[in-house]
């Protein structure tokens, strides 16, 4: 049961990954840190979860690994570029 909750938990991540890309590529680091980051921090949450609820918890599991992967994500994120404004030449 652990071996499937491993790969649906990555799966989520890379799922969540790839749609983080898709939607703000312009905002996040390079391709590869990021397609990395979201199924390991899906599996780190799967692990803790797993961990501490023990088995037969899967789809608390699988939520817990959703909001680790999206939580590091977001940490990835950069701030949006300040549009200036240039003043009207006199």
């Amino acid at each position: 049961m652990l071996f499937w909750e491993a790969l649906a938990s990555a799966l989520i991540g890379l799922v969540i990954a790839y749609g983080a890309l898709h939607r703000m590529p312009r905002r996040l680091p390079a391709r590869p840190l990021v397609l990395s980051t979201g199924p390991a921090a899906a599996l780190l949450g799967a692990l803790l979860t797993h961990t501490v609820l023990g088995s037969g918890h899967t789809a608390a599991v699988l939520i817990v690994a959703l909001g680790f992967s999206a939580a590091l994500l977001s940490l990835l994120i950069r701030p949006a570029r300040a549009r200036r404004r240039r003043s009207v030449p006199a």
